[in-house]
């Protein structure tokens, strides 16, 4: 049992109750030509209403001056609309002010009534053919299947399965969103800055239209003479502009009337602002608002739908199942048995005292005294009039517009639709219609970012912060896609990406629920083959690096706050195009040279990005992971390091103008320590080169300057001589470094030992360096201490100044500079200071392991007895010793040892 009440303005017939004498009615009445019959939609325009039965057909009543009701007789009673919809099985209605829209079962569009302003979007028709039901060929012959229609006064939104948000109509107030002033469109355009962006509804008000992303966040443009876009202002907007206030309200469902917007959030709070002279925002006054704001009198109770009319709002409960009603009650639309208006929300409890039994149940209701329980199951409102839908209280499953309808949302990626392809055997050509599917999935921005969501409200708020992504979800469903065995399937997908998603990615994204597909397309396995590395691989970090600032400033969070081994992925991804690359043997076709300098290129940008990451957040993964070990052995490092000097010398002389040329030597990360080490000995010949060649030009300058001169020329030499006793090592080598220009240190080091006759070929250098560094190393010195590790540390307790220190430290640099191998014990903490990165708890466990282990077991327990706190002091001092100049290590044991002192 079912039945459809309805309520308000009735004098043009829109209620479908038959007769004409009544001009308004105040109290739900049934319709009676609807008794029994399974009502599937019903949607209400300005002066008539269309409703779509199960069955796929339509009918109509109301106002006909455009023919907007598709038939011509007795329209004060709901008819069948047959003319041009006979064949077609409908399954959602819409109307404006005076045309009307259908969707079909098989995803097409057709329209019809009042075609001034091109609401039909079929171009320039006649009026007698505008009265009949006709497809919109636009959207037919691009093979979009849409699955939402929404209509203005005058303007129609319609959203396909693949994210894209089709506009036709009246532009007056810009409501199109197309960004440029034409009066109207007479054919369907899409609206390109909202690309990318998942969307999970399309709403219109009579000159405004808003779309709800997925995560929650709501876009609207048009007329805001009344702020009914919510955006704190009253400009109208040509471009979709976003509500940030309600971003992080879970909004779930939008609504609009005339001249104000209604929002339904995820536990059931309604929203309302805009247009408030009639009431219709219930919040107890007839203000207008230009920020959304909650509507009070409804907290505490969990709404679970809403409805706009022209100036009145209801909202229904079902746990009470109570509808509430609020705005412009003139026409008795508010159900309230008067005419007055309301401006805070009122119950219709018409609708449930006549023939309410006692024993019935708080959420049914009846139509007649003698009938069985009934239930809302649907609320609608438009115009001056509203309808509500009821079924048998045992079977009727209320709608919830908190809950989404898969048959309206766009295209997703899930495990699910890995099934139809698993029996596919590999040379198996696949239906035609999976194929679309999969091509249409691939292709789209905004079905990839609307995929894989966290699970219920997690996925509300996205942000830089939070990208709403179950990435393990991603992982699971790209490692099972990766087993499928069709080859069509899988050249669909790759054809699709290649050629239909990555060139067309903006670079300047809509918003960060566009971003998502960059963190999930490198999941896919066929960002496993670099041969791939010119069609999808390089293209996706183009598009990535060519990205707005702010754009590119989200993924250092997101990609920081991903797993490891997630980012780990994205490294071993670009690294191993760079292999792939360097072993490909050599050609001579200019093309192919060019496309893989740009997939080096690429490639190296893409890395030194999440390298920058990586350091910039304490090492997502480790720094070696970087290393790419062929590099010593494709790449002449020497000369590309001689090369890249000149490059950089010439950027200088050109004023910093960037020169044309590819360099490792830009991508250091890149490097392991083989290829460092060749660097180094690059660098240090052709500084000791340099200070050679400087050394005979300064005394070839001096000759000739002071051949008149009587005084004896006195040449520079070209080398560092050091000449040192064995008995007064330090002291001689010291002495004589103090006495040095820096500019000497560049030259080649020479080592003459006093009192014998050796040439330094290397050798005694090499002698020269174990001994004295032993030396300055040993304990018995003063300036080092060795602990349990066999790692040595600074004596704070030394006598020595710290220039002796600065000088231990040019030996470390000369030795180095000089090809000599030295052994140092030095541990990582030290490199870590030299490179100013904090120094951890685990830096100090590795030089005192029994010191850090106290520490982290004193740190971590809950006891606190007198020897514990003791060593705990003891430990702190002596860390405070070694560390003293790192203040964060220093502040977090201080804070350690100030809790242990408050227990103590």
């Amino acid at each position: 049992m079912s039945a459809v009440l309805a309520w308000g303005k009735a004098n043009e017939g829109a209620l479908g109750i038959g007769g004409s004498e009544r001009m308004n009615v105040t109290c739900p009445l049934q319709v009676p030509s609807l008794e029994g019959t399974e009502v599937r939609h019903i949607n209400c325009g300005e002066r008539h209403t269309l409703v779509c039965l199960k069955d796929g057909s339509v009918l109509s009543c109301g106002a006909n001056d455009y023919n907007q009701c598709g038939r011509d007789i007795n329209l004060h009673s709901l008819g069948h609309v047959e003319r041009g919809l006979k064949s077609q099985k409908v399954i959602q209605v819409c109307t404006g002010a005076s045309h009307s829209v259908v969707l079909t079962q098989a995803h097409e569009v057709m329209t019809w009534g009042k075609n001034e302003k091109g609401q039909l979007g079929r171009g320039d028709v006649s009026e007698q053919a505008s009265g009949e039901p006709k497809l919109v060929k636009t959207l037919a012959i691009g093979c979009h299947s849409v699955i939402q229609v929404t209509c203005g006064s005058d303007h129609t939104l319609v959203l396909t399965n693949a994210g894209l948000v089709g506009v036709w109509g009246s532009n007056s107030y810009g409501q199109l969103g197309m960004g440029r002033s034409v009066s109207h469109i007479n054919l369907p355009e899409f609206i390109t800055c909202l690309k990318g962006i998942p969307l999970a509804q399309v709403a219109a008000g009579s000159n405004h239209s808003f779309v709800l992303s997925k995560s929650g966040a709501i876009y609207g443009w048009g007329r805001n003479t009344f702020g009914q876009l919510g955006v704190n202002d009253n400009k109208d907007y040509d471009m979709p502009r976003q509500c940030r206030p309600m971003r992080t309200q879970r909004i779930k469902y939008i609504c609009c009337g005339e001249n104000h917007t209604a929002c339904l959030t995820l536990d059931g709070r309604v929203f309302t602002f805009g247009a408030g002279s009639y009431g219709q925002l219930g919040h107890n006054s007839f203000n207008n608002e230009v920020l959304p704001k909650q509507v009070l009198e409804l907290s505490g109770s969990e709404v679970s739908q809403i409805a706009c009319g022209r100036g009145h709002t209801l909202a229904y409960v079902p746990k009470t199942g109570t509808l509430y009603a609020f705005g412009l009650g003139g026409s008795g639309q508010l159900g309230l048995m008067q005419t007055k208006n309301c401006n805070s929300p009122f119950a219709v409890e018409s609708m449930f005292s006549p023939g309410s039994r006692p024993d019935a149940s708080p959420s049914s209701m009846q139509v007649d005294s003698s009938g069985p329980d009934l239930r809302v199951r649907s609320i609608y409102a438009g115009g001056d009039h509203s309808f509500l839908v009821t079924q048998d209280a045992e079977t009727c499953e209320s709608e919830d517009h908190r809950v989404d309808d898969p048959s309206k949302q766009i295209l997703t990626l899930s495990l699910g639709r890995l099934e139809m392809l698993r029996h596919l055997q590999a040379d198996e050509p696949p239906p035609s219609e999976v194929s679309d599917e999969i091509i249409k999935l691939f292709s789209s921005a905004a079905c990839l970012n609307g995929s894989f969501l966290l699970p219920g409200e997690e996925h509300f708020g996205s942000s830089s912060k939070k990208h709403s992504v179950n990435m393990s979800e991603v992982r699971k469903f790209f490692q099972e896609l990766a087993k499928i065995p069709n080859v069509m399937i899988i050249q669909h997908i790759t054809t699709s990406i290649e050629q239909n998603l990555l060139p067309l990615l903006p670079s300047t994204p809509a918003d960060v629920e566009a971003l998502r597909l960059y963190l999930m397309l490198p999941e896919c396995h066929l960002f496993d083959e670099p041969k791939l590395y010119s069609s999808i691989i390089c293209p996706l970090a183009d598009s990535l690096l060519t990205l707005n600032k702010v754009a590119q400033n989200v993924f250092d969070t997101w990609w920081s706050s991903n797993q490891p081994s997630f980012f780990n992925r994205l490294v071993t991804i670009y690294k191993s195009c760079i292999e792939y690359l360097l072993q490909l043997p050599n050609t001579t076709n200019p093309y192919e040279v060019q496309k893989r300098q740009k997939g080096l290129y690429i490639s190296m940008e893409m890395l030194q990005k999440l390298n920058k990451v990586n350091e910039e957040h304490n090492q997502v993964i480790a720094h070696n992971k970087f290393y790419v070990p062929d590099l010593k052995e494709r790449v002449n490092i020497s000369e590309d390091y001689i090369s890249w000097v000149q490059q950089t010398q010439q950027r200088r002389q050109v004023g910093g103008v960037t020169v044309q040329g590819l360099h490792f030597c830009n991508y250091p990360f890149l490097f392991d320590g083989a290829a460092k080490s060749v660097l180094l000995q690059t660098d240090a010949a052709l500084q000791m080169q340099h200070a050679i060649e400087q050394a005979h030009r300064l005394n070839f300058v001096s000759l000739v300057s002071g051949m008149s001169l009587p005084q004896q020329f006195d040449p520079i030499n070209p080398c560092l001589i050091l000449i040192v006793g064995r008995e007064h090592l330090v002291k001689d080598t010291l002495t004589q470094l103090q006495g040095k220009n820096p500019n000497d240190f560049k030259k080649p080091l020479k080592v003459v030992f006093q009192g014998e006759e050796a040439v330094d070929e290397g050798g005694v250098r090499k002698e020269f360096f174990m001994l004295l560094l032993r030396e300055v190393m040993d304990p018995k010195y003063g300036m080092f201490i060795t602990h349990s590790s066999n790692f040595q540390w600074f004596n704070s307790s030394t006598f020595e100044e710290s220039n002796m220190f600065h000088m231990i430290g040019t030996l470390c640099g000369l030795a180095i500079y000089n090809f000599t191998i030295i052994d140092l014990h030095f541990p990582l903490a030290l490199f870590k200071k030299l490179l100013k990165k904090q120094v951890m708890l685990d830096d100090l466990m590795e030089l005192m392991p029994d010191v850090g282990r106290h520490f982290h077991t004193l740190s971590s327990s809950k006891l606190c007895s007198t020897r514990s706190s003791l060593l705990f002091v003891i430990a702190l001092i002596s860390a405070m010793m070694l560390f003293a100049d790192d203040s964060s290590l220093i502040l977090f044991l201080g804070l350690q040892l100030q809790a242990r002192i408050h227990l103590w």
